[in-house]
């Protein structure tokens, strides 16, 4: 088993409609020692997406329902706490691209070819490890104060200084925009922060200086 890869609660999401893909994709990596879960649509993923807790989700463009692309932007895009590497068919490749503008952290093409399915994967949970070297719960850098929050405080500080509104915040972590805001207002209490701005200052401003 590949140590290496571990350290998140789930290594990859897989969504793709093809239980064939699914069940490629789920051997090729549990082979490497990874930690898999599929899912069937992309709206089963959203149900749980802001739970899960992966280094990396390979997502197909295509598939009933909402899109992949569609999907992606209800996450939140590069917003969301997991890189997001699109599965495309040969002509859907402008359509790839346009979803790396959008926050996709790359894409691979139909058919696969293993290894560069695993180096696609390594590299995105390699950039989530580099990002969380000094984290706290593993996506906010350590701050003063952080230990005076809850966990769901912690979640929706994460999406509060990633520039997430109420409402946005409130549809990733599948709560309510008025939840968001008493939170926030928990939050900004607790750090002393009068607005958004000290929030992210206070949050980063460690960070800045290394």
């Amino acid at each position: 088993m590949n140590q290496s890869f571990h350290g998140f609660e789930l290594d990859v999401v897989i969504v793709d409609d093809d239980a064939a893909v699914r069940d490629a994709l789920a051997i090729l990596l549990e082979m490497e020692g990874l930690k898999v879960k599929t899912f069937a649509t992309g709206d089963a993923f959203l149900g749980e997406a802001a739970r899960l807790k992966p280094g990396c989700v390979l997502m197909d463009v295509h598939m009933p329902g909402r899109s992949g692309l569609e999907i992606l932007d209800a996450i939140g895009g590069a917003a969301y706490h997991a890189p997001v590497v699109m599965i495309s068919g040969q002509g859907d490749v402008p359509m790839a691209v346009h979803a790396m503008k959008h926050g996709a952290f790359d894409f691979i093409e139909k058919p696969f070819d293993g290894p560069v399915v695993l180096k696609r994967v390594r590299e995105a949970i390699a950039r989530v490890a580099s990002n969380s070297a000094v984290t706290m719960h593993g996506r906010l850098p350590a701050f003063p104060g952080h230990d005076t929050l809850t966990a769901r405080e912690v979640d929706v500080l994460e999406h509060i200084v990633g520039g997430a509104s109420n409402k946005e915040a409130g549809r990733l972590l599948g709560i309510s925009p008025r939840t968001i805001e008493v939170h926030r207002a928990r939050i900004m209490e607790k750090l002393k922060a009068r607005n958004t701005a000290e929030l992210v200052r206070l949050v980063y401003r460690d960070v800045a200086r290394v």
